[in-house]
């Protein structure tokens, strides 16, 4: 069976040529790294798969200036999902 594994550059590559499933794979990667700003760059490319994992990041952490960040780089569940948390019951708790 052929290796299926592609390296980063020619993900890249595929990337830059308009394969989503590319774009999609390089974003999982950087999201298994913990890079953030590959994440940010992906995001910007228009990467929706980016500001999926992105948007779970800030969800599950509560953070707001970057759901509203993600949602302005025009991954619209990002913003979704700041208005779910921000209709929240409040849990008593005063910053």
């Amino acid at each position: 069976m052929a290796n299926t594994n592609a390296d980063r550059e020619t993900l890249r590559e595929l990337a830059d040529a308009g394969n989503e499933t590319a774009l999609d794979r390089l974003a999982d990667l950087a999201d298994e790294a913990g890079d953030l700003a590959d994440l940010d760059e992906l995001l910007d490319e228009g990467s929706a798969h980016a500001g999926f994992l992105l948007t779970r990041r800030a969800a599950a952490t509560g953070d707001l200036r970057e759901l509203q960040r993600i949602s302005d780089a025009g991954y619209e569940a990002a913003g979704h999902e700041l208005e779910r948390l921000l209709q929240a019951p409040a849990d008593g708790h005063r910053d």
